[in-house]
């Protein structure tokens, strides 16, 4: 009986574990624009058209006139994960289709003075399973969507060398669904409660969240053929907070002999939204062909900790065990450790124009996950991972340009130890971006 108490009353925990979810590490996008996918995301060196805004402010302040680049990259994930609980049972994510958008419009005030804005969506996925799978109790439902409004300016110093800055404006939204044990009958007994009659009812959080951050970058051309980069993005303190609403939830519900014991309410959390750091450097092999390699460190270990603030709710009087009863609230304030590590990244890319209407691009980059092993969750079954990109670009005309890229994320096969839910997870994702772009 004392665990199942202890069972009732970490409940509300699950909050807490929802809430970290929304802007884990493994769902960092990087993908802001065809062309850079195409090479991998190896682009800071260079940044040559308008989602400079986005990988390297700096690389505005090389381009001409008017730009408008608008765009998107599709989404497709799967999961497949075998829980380890004496016998193992398997499930797999539904089908889901996410499409983060992307657009930038850039104009040259005067030689080498070109400012932008940029609107993307750097964080933003989704998980969803069956209602009854077995790790219901921590994952059903999963959306979240952030947008980064960043205004930019650039400037040229030289012919060779430029500087870039912007600031974000950023709003964030997250539905979150998940089931909860509850008890269907409580008996009366010296005035204490016994839970008895397991079931499960079923948690709603939904929330937004906004802040700010900067950027800045510069890029430094010392011959017509080498290009060195670098950016830097700020960490961003998300201010986050939505209403948590519990239901069908038995004798802890309304109405039920002990009243409502979640009563929901608003919850608030600060969730971090790490630094970026790139660097990279580019070379042009010949006439046609330019490679470039890159390196990026995110400061993930600013997630260390989560901690959530909900409404105390009311008090009960709950049979631990025979002659020991415990008064408390199963809903309240809750903390949970995540210790997250700084993650890194290695890009490569090779662009060939063909000729002046059609470009090629290959590249590929390896991903080393931030997340520990003891803290891998259903809801971000995150991995190492090997990417692998292909691109093409075509000039329709003088004015327009289309760009296509395809990404394929492939998940290092990964066992978590994570304490209420170990399981073997398997996974992979296809990306499938376009942009097209418009020139004045």
């Amino acid at each position: 009986m004392k665990r199942l108490m202890i069972h009732v009353a970490a409940y509300v925990l699950l909050l807490a574990v929802t809430g970290s979810v929304a802007f884990a590490g493994g769902w960092q996008l990087n993908e802001h624009g065809a062309r850079a996918t195409g090479l991998g995301g190896a682009f800071v060196a260079r940044a040559a058209d308008p989602s400079a805004i986005y990988f390297n402010p700096a690389g505005l302040a090389f381009q001409k006139g008017f730009n408008l680049m608008a765009g998107a990259t599709f989404i497709l994930p799967s999961t497949k994960i075998s829980a380890i609980n004496g016998t193992t049972q398997t499930a797999e994510m539904e089908s889901q289709v996410f499409y983060p958008p992307n657009l930038y419009v850039t104009y040259e005030f005067s030689d080498g003075l070109v400012g932008g804005l940029g609107v993307f969506t750097p964080y933003g996925l989704g998980s969803k399973y069956d209602k009854n799978w077995i790790g219901s109790q921590l994952s059903v439902e999963t959306e979240v969507q952030t947008f980064y409004i960043n205004p930019t300016i650039a400037y040229k110093l030289s012919d060779n060398f430029a500087v870039g800055a912007g600031v974000s404006f950023i709003y964030g939204t997250v539905t979150l669904n998940r089931r909860v044990p509850k008890y269907n009958t409580l008996t009366a007994m010296g005035g204490a409660y016994l839970p008895s009659g397991p079931g499960l009812g079923e948690i709603l959080l939904e929330g937004t969240g906004t802040g700010f951050g900067f950027n800045v970058g510069f890029i430094y051309k010392p011959t017509n053929c080498l290009s060195f980069g670098a950016s830097f993005r700020s960490e961003t303190m998300l201010e986050f907070s939505g209403d948590a609403v519990f239901s069908d939830m038995g004798a802890f519900g309304v109405g039920g002999p002990a009243g409502n014991l979640f009563p929901g309410g608003e919850g608030t959390a600060t969730l971090p939204m790490p630094m970026n750091f790139q660097a990279g450097v580019a070379y042009k092999i010949s006439d046609a062909l330019t490679a470039e390699v890159d390196f990026q460190y995110v400061g993930w270990s600013a997630y260390d900790k989560l901690e959530l603030d909900l409404p105390v709710g009311p008090t009960v009087t709950l049979i631990v065990g025979p002659g020991q009863t415990v008064t408390r609230s199963l809903q309240g304030p809750s903390s949970e450790d995540k210790l997250w590590e700084d993650g890194y990244l290695f890009r490569a890319g090779l662009e060939y124009a063909y000729n002046d209407c059609w470009t090629f691009r290959a590249g590929g980059l390896l991903d080393y996950t931030p997340q520990p092993t003891a803290k891998m969750e259903p809801m971000l079954p995150d991995a190492n991972r090997v990417d692998l990109t292909l691109g093409v670009g075509y000039k329709m005309s003088k004015d327009i340009t289309l760009d296509f890229s395809y990404m394929i994320v492939m998940f290092e096969d990964r066992t978590s130890t994570y304490t209420p839910f170990k399981a073997s997870y398997e996974s992979v994702a296809h990306l499938i971006g376009f942009n097209i772009g418009y020139a004045l």
